[in-house]
């Protein structure tokens, strides 16, 4: 009897003081009386408290050990840059992955890897102990690859790029590419006839890719990241200027292709809108090197030097010397850059632009203009 009261008492105590070092270590986890969130490693554990904390634990240890269910299926729970132990024990909570967030902060404060919760995606369970999540956010993050794609290349540039840094098989992630499909609004806008192919919709951007993406996930996250990227303003912007988003991806990724100096988008999309205006050819170089495809002798896919006198009679719809109006689709998967510079062009009467020894161009409303352009810069080429 006297050791059943003495084991009682010495747990009251122990409760006691664990309240109290509860109290006075969350007031630094979470930010005091102003309830201001604070980054967990700027509070620094002492012996005495790490103390506290594992007596803490200790008589809570059925609940470390608890599982929120018996739910085996995987949930990616991502950790963003610069979130704090408190927001991340907050959100396993919500989602059902532990069932108290406090004591999952005291688990890691304890270990001492509160500020070492790195950002990344990661696979856990609802069936999953505390000690389980916590070892799963310490070592079980997913591998993933950064993968820049450049403004301006085609899918086979896109796909060789990807099966360069191991991320997808190129002939896998092109058949994905030619079946056109995808489940967004946007792949519904391309008109009748129109190729099938996701060109000019694998939106060029810096991906961080997890590793155990197949190459119908790497898809979709281009086609996801293009239609975020291409706003509701954007397309309000599209039909009040009369066109659609093929149409206008399709002339953006021409622009794309043509300029080297980025101020010049806008001025080189009003040469464009101005053209077709007068119901004149595009007579854009890029469209048909497009049309003439890779060029082996070379190793390339954009032929450089072109042929005016050969190349551009290539018989391909996409050669905009030999067919009017637009090409069927976008020549490659153009940047935010040209795409906005097609939705804002500059307001010019240009027709022509000639290319200058820099990469910039010479611009000019009339056939003599331009001809005179020709005469100044060619030979500086």
């Amino acid at each position: 009897m006297i050791r059943g009261v003495a084991r009682w008492a010495l747990t009251l105590v122990v409760l006691a003081v664990a309240a109290m070092a509860i109290v006075y270590v969350g007031r630094g986890l979470l930010g005091g009386e102003t309830g201001q969130e604070i980054d967990a490693d700027a509070v620094q554990m002492g012996s005495l408290e790490r103390t506290l904390i594992g007596l803490y634990l200790n008589l809570r240890r059925d609940d470390v050990a608890r599982v929120p269910s018996g739910e085996d299926t995987e949930v990616l729970f991502t950790i963003n840059p610069g979130e704090t132990a408190s927001t991340i024990a907050q959100r396993l909570q919500r989602q059902g992955l532990v069932s108290d967030a406090q004591l999952f902060l005291w688990l890691v404060r304890y270990r001492g890897v509160d500020a070492q919760l790195e950002a990344g995606e990661y696979e856990l369970r609802a069936n999953m102990s505390l000690d389980e999540i916590v070892e799963s956010l310490q070592h079980g993050r997913l591998r993933e690859v950064s993968v820049t794609i450049p403004e301006g290349k085609r899918a086979e540039e896109v796909a060789a790029l990807l099966e360069e840094r191991g991320l997808a098989q190129s002939e896998e992630f092109l058949r994905l590419v030619r079946s056109g499909t995808g489940d967004y609004g946007f792949l519904a806008d391309r008109p009748e006839g129109a190729p099938s192919s996701l060109e000019g919709y694998l939106f060029p951007e810096t991906y961080r890719i997890p590793a155990d993406y197949d190459a119908r996930g790497i898809v979709d996250l281009m086609l996801a990241t293009f239609d975020e990227r291409f706003s509701p303003e954007m397309r309000q912007a599209a039909a009040e200027k009369g066109m659609t988003i093929h149409e206008v991806v399709t002339l953006a990724s021409v622009v794309e292709r043509e300029a080297v100096v980025p101020e010049e988008r806008p001025l080189i999309a009003s040469v464009y809108l101005n053209r077709l205006e007068q119901g004149m050819y595009l007579q854009s170089d890029p469209t048909v090197q497009y049309a003439l495809g890779y060029q082996e002798d070379v190793g390339q896919w954009w032929k450089i030097p072109m042929s005016l006198e050969e190349d551009v009679l290539v018989d391909s719809p996409y050669n905009t010397y030999m067919y009017p109006g637009l090409p069927p689709g976008p020549i490659c998967n153009p940047g935010l850059a040209s795409i906005q510079a097609m939705l804002e062009p500059a307001e010019t009467t240009y027709l022509f632009f000639f290319s200058k020894f820099d990469g910039s161009h010479a611009f000019a409303e009339t056939y003599e203009e331009h001809l005179q352009n020709q005469e100044l810069y060619q030979g500086q080429q």
